[in-house]
């Protein structure tokens, strides 16, 4: 497999090198594109949590006698620690309504999100963050990433049009739009998650379906800047809460 993985490494990178002008940006394609295929789960981890330290720095973290904080903090107060990895939670007190769990075990919760759900629904979106970091859907979209990076590289390393998009604002777009979101596959298998998580806690499953009630609702409901993040980036809410719902019948822990 490693001999496969070199051949195609080569013939791929071997006619842009020939066409680079700027060999610098292409090392780094090159280096992106290996690193990608090399990435371990605790690299990634660790990228993770660099990167949610900047994040915290540049957003507005609720400190430790914040009432979200004490909120949150009595959420989680059994969930230190889910499937074996140790969690660490804070609030973003920010608007909008999202959440996201990171690969080094980081959940950020914003201020919008944990003003419209009950507790329960918090914990049913909380669980759904962290099972993509679980089932390594995490990781596998920081290999996503890094291949798109390699590939953006080397086409601004060339000469031409090619070179030139690369370098505008589009490709900042386009990267953003392909990272922003999980396969439907990858979303489904997330919210069994959360539903089972829910299930082995004892809390009721339906929170789960209603809190994509809420985020539906809140995306046909035109709030402007408010309308959930996490809608734009998710199937269809309301698809997926009445998947719960026949799924909670069917386990007869719902009419």
């Amino acid at each position: 497999m490693k001999r496969l993985f070199d051949k195609l490494f080569l013939l791929f990178w071997l006619p842009i090198v020939a066409q680079a002008q700027d060999k610098s940006t292409l090392a780094q394609a090159a280096i992106d594109a290996l690193n990608s295929a090399l990435v371990s789960d605790a690299q990634v981890a660790e990228l993770s949590r660099q990167a949610v330290v900047e994040m915290d720095a540049k957003n507005p973290v609720a400190g430790p006698s914040d009432p979200y904080t004490i909120r949150l903090n009595r959420i989680v107060s059994r969930h230190r620690t889910v499937s074996g990895l140790p969690i660490n939670y804070k609030v973003y007190k920010v608007a909008d309504a999202n959440a996201f769990a990171t690969a080094d075990g980081s959940v950020r919760v914003f201020k919008g999100l944990m003003d419209i759900m009950t507790d329960n629904e918090l914990l049913a979106i909380m669980g759904h963050e962290i099972g993509h970091v679980i089932n390594h859907d995490t990781r596998d979209a920081m290999k996503s990433a890094l291949r798109r990076s390699a590939v953006r590289n080397a086409a601004a390393s060339t000469s031409g049009a090619v070179g030139k998009l690369s370098r505008s604002q589009l490709a900042g777009v386009a990267d953003y739009l392909l990272g922003a979101s999980f396969s439907r596959r990858q979303e489904t298998e997330a919210d069994d998650y959360s539903y089972g998580f829910l299930k082995r806690n004892g809390y009721n499953v339906l929170a789960l379906a209603t809190s994509f009630e809420k985020l539906a609702k809140m995306n046909g409901g035109g709030q402007g800047g408010k309308v959930a993040t996490i809608v734009s980036t998710h199937p269809d809410s309301k698809t997926r809460a009445q998947r719960v719902r026949n799924r909670a019948r069917q386990d007869g822990l719902a009419r």
